[in-house]
């Protein structure tokens, strides 16, 4: 990715750029050198982002929307790319994120391979992808350097911060880090801190990557990934997605479609392992081995605890105006007492909490499925 020759220039372009209304997909140079959290630091790091709707001259009606693990920027169509986003039911005029009324920001996260600086990315230093010599990344650091990101663009305060599964980590972290950074905050299937069984989950489907001998030490080609690996773990990873009942009631025993006869008695037979099938082959497609293995670990290592001692110290600094913690009944990834913990730590002291347990039968995933229970919730909240 091309170096920004003139960054004063460049900053006064994209602030020109924000206020006319100006959005789409651009990048973004962090402070250099940029310091991590676990120590370590990178030089030409980047932050992607796509933006919607226009950036008040007051510069305070911005929204940052953090992703989950495997998610790009694109949460909305734009007119650089006119495609569906991930969140295109959630962003957009008299949308849950209404863009009529908010400026909305979503960073790729920082370790992420789709624009932002990672193990896929090039060091500066050696010519080479970063691979398996990319510092240790943290969930502060997503955190840190999407705020700056949104520093760099003129913007001090935030109206709110917004982000699920892993975005909804990063909305606490960034709360302890920088207490006045947002006036509300919205944390969506989050967790203040990896259970067991998450870390349990992500460490079999790191270990079916690093047993793939296509992953060559991390060193492989982007011709050549450990694609074998990767399958597996999208496919482990696609399973606690969604909810036992919801699989039930979406597949049923349905039988794999098509007339052609099974190769062996263990090839797949039910439409549920077609559908694994194509999820794995899609992600395969799209994301970097290293990248998966290192913001995996991130989310491993989190704890918010780490900021003060408890969850409840680590956000004593914060100044939010109120705060909206969602969770979902049926989340067996993070579960709805982890999302409950979370809104007891800003309780405890004094912050205005709203904290809401759903119904949705889609599990961790409903937030990308369950439109109107989630739209409703946010809209009202920000309303």
């Amino acid at each position: 990715m091309a170096r920004i020759r003139n960054p004063e220039r460049a900053a006064r372009n994209r602030h020109t750029s924000l206020e006319r209304g100006m959005s789409g997909a651009a990048s973004i140079a962090l402070p250099e050198p940029f310091q991590l959290y676990r120590g370590g630091s990178l030089k030409g790091a980047q932050i992607a982002y796509e933006s919607w709707g226009r950036l008040s001259p007051a510069r305070d009606n911005a929204i940052l929307l953090f992703t989950g693990l495997s998610p790009s920027a694109h949460a909305a169509a734009t007119e650089q790319d006119p495609s569906p986003g991930w969140w295109q039911r959630m962003i957009g005029p008299n949308l849950a994120l209404d863009t009529s009324r908010y400026f909305v920001i979503c960073a790729n996260s920082l370790g992420s391979c789709f624009g932002s600086t990672g193990p896929a990315s090039i060091d500066p230093a050696t010519g080479r992808r970063y691979a398996v010599e990319f510092p240790e990344l943290a969930v502060e650091d997503i955190a840190s350097s999407a705020y700056a990101a949104v520093r760099a663009l003129g913007i001090e305060q935030l109206a709110a911060v917004v982000g699920a599964s892993l975005g909804g980590m990063s909305v606490v972290a960034f709360a302890s880090q920088f207490p006045q950074g947002a006036r509300r905050l919205i944390t969506i299937s989050g967790s203040p801190a990896a259970s067991p069984f998450a870390i349990a989950l992500r460490s079999v489907q790191r270990e079916a990557i690093l047993r793939d001998p296509d992953w060559q030490g991390g060193h492989y080609t982007p011709e050549h990934p450990p694609r074998s690996g990767m399958r597996l773990a999208r496919k482990l990873g696609t399973i606690t997605y969604r909810s036992a009942a919801e699989l039930s009631q979406r597949f049923g025993r349905e039988p794999l479609g098509g007339n052609a006869r099974p190769l062996s008695q263990f090839a797949p037979r039910f439409a549920i392992e077609g559908y694994l099938e194509t999820q794995a082959e899609r992600f395969v497609r799209i994301f970097d081995p290293n990248c998966y293995l290192y913001l995996s670990s991130a989310m491993d290592r989190f704890d918010l605890a780490e900021h003060g001692g408890s969850f409840s110290a680590a956000l004593q600094a914060v100044q939010s105006e109120s705060v909206l913690v969602l969770g979902v009944e049926s989340d067996m990834l993070f579960p709805i007492n982890e999302q409950a913990a979370i809104a007891e730590a800003f309780e405890q002291n004094g912050l205005p909490t709203r904290f809401v347990r759903l119904p949705s039968l889609e599990g961790h995933d409903a937030f990308l499925v369950d439109f109107a229970r989630f739209g409703s919730e946010l809209r009202r909240f920000l309303d």
